[in-house]
């Protein structure tokens, strides 16, 4: 009997066990099984190959109120500063702060605030880092026009906080309340430069650890410095709470009662993780590694840096006119169009049309307001940056799309403008046409200085140079998405007169070099190496890249250049010596002039945005195999989930977008054209929420590095036998999947048929 109970016993202890155990698992996989906002790491490419890295900005998506603390990159131990806003991408932001333990000298304004990365804590909603010189913890939470700061000091004497500003700094302390303003000025390029001057305000309260005002903090105002000293008796806890505008001060007292007030830190640290896992969560992935998936979401929050909506609950000063305006619409500013029309801008067409439309409109009254459409929309005015007018690319794509919620009139008057009266000077966007513009429009190609030759030009940068092949292919394509406008808009006298440029870019091929050459004035080509001439950047001839890269540049006549190289299966084996071709001298001596040619393979570089649709490609050539490969491979290569992640320039969200739409297995390669061309998804499943409701769908079972050639495709169950796939059919909730296999079926997609739009 003893024996039968000893059996009983231990059966019902092994049975109590094993529920024990698979409680554990199942509790275990919820608590383990990642929300998609675990997988964003602010860190990755926070060091750069040679020039900009990622910075981990904090801040809610496209919204206004953006930080990231002021270091040189992630390697480095000290922080300078840290911000209450950063108004422009990659700026180190206005009002920095210092945290100051013990007697405030000159010197504290000097000093740098000592960290350990180890203790760092990255988020998009939330930052914390300890200052070990110090023994201060810092924690930080955004709103939409606001912010959190949370100090945690170890000891409550001769306890100070540092604020840096311009000596245009003016402020107002009561009680724990602080008012701030100062001004925001920017410079323009040329002998035509302007100086632009906006007001930026700041509310503050400092409050303690309870949210009580700290009445007894005291502050000292001296010039573009402000000391605030908190008082011995208060909490080791101080919380600074503010709110900025761009309006009033009054306006920023109003942002932070609808944002902030009876809202605790947090608090507002939940709202903005919500608020991220919603965002990001918009695409569902399954299959792919954690590595994978960490590279991916964090590129999709980086997307999100950019545009930032600047309405402040009903009004916005815009830099264009200097004038507050009544709005219950969303303005956008903060873009550089050189880089986000390529995968940006149509990354949000499909996530946001919404968002897309209000940015469009936005376009559009800046123009309005300053008599040029701009190029890179900043908060004070238009950036003049790099070459060409691609704003004219994010209109017809968007049109096409059926984003037209905005003045389409109005907006192609700002396009024409642009192309037509403007001047074609790297850098000099918003200035009136020059002579060598005169050049262009007669001839059809901007001219190169001959070799020796001083320049002749007045207005032109004397670092940026002349750029002439990369101007001309440029313009080319903007031409050409002007008259495809002007095609929606019947405007037939402008296509007609207008639509010849769109070929301009013939004008300086090359058959010798099989590549685009610069001509002079008298139409004399430049005996260069296409590899290496041109110095820093290759500026005397190309831009940022040479001229194996702008061998491509024709996205809007991928035919005509397939023609000029011989037709597919010789474009195809030009494509492949691309990939192949030596950098012609050693990597040393190369990146004294190419340092912007980074994530090289042969001469393809991963690392800028002109090269982004090349490897696509292959898909026009009947060989899309290739395009399968080499995507899969420069994703592997290039895009690590590490600091040292993203091989060139982020640009807020220009490249991290073609990861985005990459590794989903889509790609946008002539931005006006409303289809996708397609390639082999990271992923197994990718489900992308729609905004009308439906879900868009890329499946393809057993995807992995190997696994990666498409051998059948098949739309909503249909089988095709081209790489492509349209807007509409996205929008209307496709499903898009792929049999994978280990080798190449060549015979797939081998007669492409690129879509016709209208068609």
């Amino acid at each position: 009997m003893k024996f039968i109970n000893n059996i009983y016993r231990t059966k019902h202890v092994l049975v109590l066990v094993l529920g024990i155990f698979l409680l554990s698992c199942t509790q275990h996989d919820n608590v383990s099984s990642p929300n998609n906002t675990d997988y964003i790491d602010p860190t990755i490419g926070n060091v750069a190959m040679f020039l900009k890295p990622t910075y981990p900005t904090i801040h809610l998506p496209n919204q206004m109120l953006r930080m990231f603390p002021v270091k040189y990159d992630y390697l480095t131990d000290q922080i300078e500063a840290f911000p209450l806003i950063v108004a422009k991408h990659r700026d180190y932001g206005l009002y920095q702060l210092k945290i100051v333990q013990g007697e405030v000298t000159a010197d504290s304004w000097k000093k740098n605030m000592f960290i350990d990365h180890d203790l760092e804590v990255f988020h998009p909603w939330h930052y914390s880092t300890y200052l070990i010189d110090d023994h201060i913890r810092v924690s930080f939470v955004p709103s939409a026009r606001s912010a959190i700061y949370k100090i945690d000091f170890e000891q409550t004497k001769q306890r100070s906080i540092l604020l840096q500003a311009t000596p245009d700094l003016e402020s107002e302390f009561k009680e724990g309340e602080l008012m701030l303003e100062d001004k925001l000025k920017y410079t323009t390029r040329g002998t035509e430069s302007v100086t632009r001057v906006m007001s930026t305000y700041v509310y503050a309260q400092i409050l303690d650890e309870n949210d009580a005002l700290i009445k007894a903090a005291k502050v000292n105002a001296d010039g573009e410095r402000l000391t605030i000293q908190i008082p011995d008796e208060a909490s080791k806890t101080v919380v600074v709470k503010y709110a900025v505008s761009y309006v009033s001060a009054d306006q920023a007292k109003m942002n932070f009662d609808k944002e902030l007030k009876g809202n605790s830190f947090d608090e507002v640290l939940t709202k903005g993780k919500d608020i991220w896992e919603h965002t990001v969560s918009q695409i569902k992935v399954q299959g792919g590694t954690e590595a994978q998936k960490r590279t991916f979401y964090t590129s999709l929050y980086r997307t999100y840096e950019r545009m930032v909506n600047i309405n402040e609950y009903g009004k916005y000063f815009s830099g264009y006119d200097g004038k507050v305006h009544k709005s219950e619409r969303p303005f956008y500013v903060d873009d550089w169009v050189w880089d986000s029309y390529r995968a940006h801008h149509p990354l949000r067409t499909i996530l946001d049309p919404k968002m897309q439309n209000d940015i469009l409109n936005s376009y559009t009254l800046m123009y309005e307001q300053s008599g040029w459409m701009p190029t890179f929309p900043q908060v004070h005015g238009n950036h003049m940056c790099m070459n060409s007018y691609h704003s004219a690319s994010i209109f017809t794509d968007g049109y096409r799309k059926g984003l037209r919620d905005y003045n389409v009139e109005k907006a192609y008057e700002g396009i024409k403008k642009n192309l037509t009266e403007g001047t074609f000077i790297p850098w000099r966007q918003g200035i009136t046409r020059r002579p060598i513009d005169d050049f262009f429009h007669r001839n059809g190609y901007f001219p190169s200085l001959a070799k020796g030759q001083e320049e002749t030009e007045p207005m032109m940068d004397g670092f940026e140079k002349r750029q002439p092949v990369s101007v001309t292919l440029g313009m080319s394509y903007d031409f050409w998405a002007m008259t495809e406008l002007a095609k929606e808009l019947k405007l037939q006298s402008d296509v007609v007169k207008y639509a010849p440029h769109a070929n301009d870019y013939k004008n300086l091929w090359n058959e010798k070099h099989r590549m685009f050459i610069p001509k002079d004035e008298e139409g004399n080509w430049l005996d260069i190496d296409p590899k290496l001439d041109g110095g820093l950047g290759y500026r005397e001839y190309y831009d940022e890249n040479n001229g194996w890269t702008y061998a491509w540049d024709v996205q809007h006549d991928i035919e005509g250049l397939t023609k000029l190289l011989g037709g597919k299966e010789a474009a195809s084996a030009r494509l492949d010596q691309l990939f192949r071709e030596s950098l012609g001298t050693n990597k040393s001596s190369f990146y004294v002039d190419g340092s912007n040619s980074t994530g090289m393979v042969g001469q393809f570089s991963m690392g800028n945005e002109p090269s982004f649709h090349i490897p696509f490609l292959y898909n026009y050539f009947g060989t899309p195999w290739k395009t399968q490969q080499r995507t899969r491979f420069l994703l592997d290569v290039w895009f690590k989930d590490n600091i040292f992640g993203i091989p060139g320039d982020e640009d807020g969200g220009g490249m991290t977008a073609f990861v985005v739409l990459t590794s989903m297995g889509i790609y946008p390669v002539v931005p006006g054209e409303p289809y996708y061309t397609i390639t082999s998804p990271i992923f197994e499943e990718v489900a992308v929420e729609l905004q009308n409701g439906l879900t868009f769908k890329v499946i393809a079972k057993g995807a992995s590095k190997k696994n990666k050639y498409i051998q059948k495709a098949y739309i909503n169950g249909k089988e095709i036998s081209s790489p492509f796939i349209t807007h509409d059919q996205i929008m209307a909730g496709a499903t898009l999947e792929l049999e994978l296999g280990e080798l190449p079926n060549t015979e797939w997609g081998k007669n492409p048929i690129v879509p016709v739009y209208g068609n």
